[in-house]
């Protein structure tokens, strides 16, 4: 293997790492979302430092590849999508990292039913298969996977546009819990967020692998 090819692969596995860092994240920030568990939360919270190690390190790195070998073709798409993956990784910690505040701070648990009802659960899961399938379509240079992510996150969104309704009836019905049910709303659109991420993840994926643009094209 020559030098330049193992410092491509040694750059992918720190954004490996990343990623699975990421995906742990957003499984506890479930896990104490839904379990009102702070200290889990406090944890998430605490590894956001790392995240965001990880985003510094992989950009400087990326950046000295370009500067030392100056890449070509495929190899110079793979490191502009591994640095706007770095990002976007990042930024679902950020998110990841809100949700766990969300929890610090709140002083009311949710009503079990209403968190069944907005189907905030179902939410959580279909993310992580979302970052999952993502990472999958990475490693194995496989974008038949983008189909598949894409429609996950139009499902998200249909969720979220219904859990507005859902919450609307619920304070309309429950009008002194205004705060946590905004504060709710707020968090589903993170989560909402999280989705448009794996979906611009995948955009990179399909760039660096099939050589395609999907960004602005409704692809």
């Amino acid at each position: 293997m020559k030098h330049t090819e193992k410092e491509l692969q040694a750059l992918k596995e720190e954004v490996s790492q990343m990623w699975k860092l990421v995906l742990s994240q957003l499984e506890k920030a479930k896990q104490a979302f839904l379990n009102n568990d702070a200290e889990l939360a406090r944890e998430v919270a605490a590894r956001e430092k790392h995240v965001n190690a990880f985003e510094l390190k992989i950009d400087s790195d990326s950046e000295n590849y370009i500067a030392l070998f100056s890449p070509v073709a495929v190899d110079l798409r793979l490191v502009l999508s591994l640095i706007k993956i770095n990002i976007t990784l990042e930024r679902i910690g950020d998110f990841c990292e809100s949700i766990a505040r969300y929890v610090i701070e709140q002083d009311t648990p949710i009503d079990a039913q209403l968190i069944e009802d907005l189907q905030i659960e179902k939410i959580f899961d279909t993310l992580a298969a979302m970052l999952s399938d993502c990472f999958v379509a990475l490693e194995s240079e496989n974008t038949r996977l983008s189909g598949k992510i894409m429609q996950r996150d139009n499902d998200i969104d249909i969720i979220y546009l219904n859990a507005l309704d859902v919450m609307t009836a619920y304070l309309e019905k429950n009008p002194a819990k205004i705060k946590v049910g905004l504060k709710t709303i707020l968090l589903i659109r993170k989560l909402e967020r999280i989705g448009d991420h794996c979906n611009n993840i995948v955009e990179e994926i399909v760039f660096y692998v099939d050589a395609k643009v999907l960004k602005h094209t409704g692809q």
